[in-house]
């Protein structure tokens, strides 16, 4: 399994897996391929990166720019991340996560949040934040990563 950026004929793989992935989770909102493609169209997905496994789409993440009160220039968000039902628990999440997170380091950025499980973004680096607050979400969910100092 490697990870590379999307092409062209990832697009619809890309919209598929998205939509497998969240059709039965709880908090989704079933739009999570519409946003994908809406960032896309865009030209708002900074890294969109795939997990290809014997020449199939089996994994993939998004990262797109944010601004939080106009504040916090450089940072990104994280999400979806999205892997196929029979590829859960093997890494894959981790590792396109890594890989992105690592891109965006490499790149200069400030930081990166993620509105997710804390117990699996922790692994990452990332920690709830009192400052950064998100309208409707419990703290500890909505989460951020810094990069190059606070």
């Amino acid at each position: 399994m490697f990870v590379r950026l999307e092409n062209a004929a990832d697009v619809q793989p890309i919209r598929s897996l998205v939509t497998a992935a969240f059709q039965d989770a709880p908090h989704s909102s079933g739009t999570e391929a519409d946003i994908v493609d809406a960032l896309r169209a865009g030209s708002a997905l900074t890294l969109s990166l795939v997990a290809i496994k014997d020449g199939v789409v089996v994994g993939y993440v998004a990262f797109s720019p944010i601004r939080i009160s106009g504040k916090m220039p450089d940072w990104f968000g994280l999400g979806p991340v999205a892997v196929e039902r029979s590829q859960r628990r093997q890494g894959v999440g981790r590792l396109l996560t890594e890989d992105g997170l690592n891109r965006l380091r490499a790149s200069g950025a400030g930081g990166c949040v993620v509105l997710g499980d804390p117990t699996y973004y922790a692994r990452f680096g990332f920690e709830p934040d009192p400052a950064l607050m998100l309208a409707g979400v419990p703290a500890e969910y909505f989460q951020r990563l810094c990069f190059q100092g606070e």
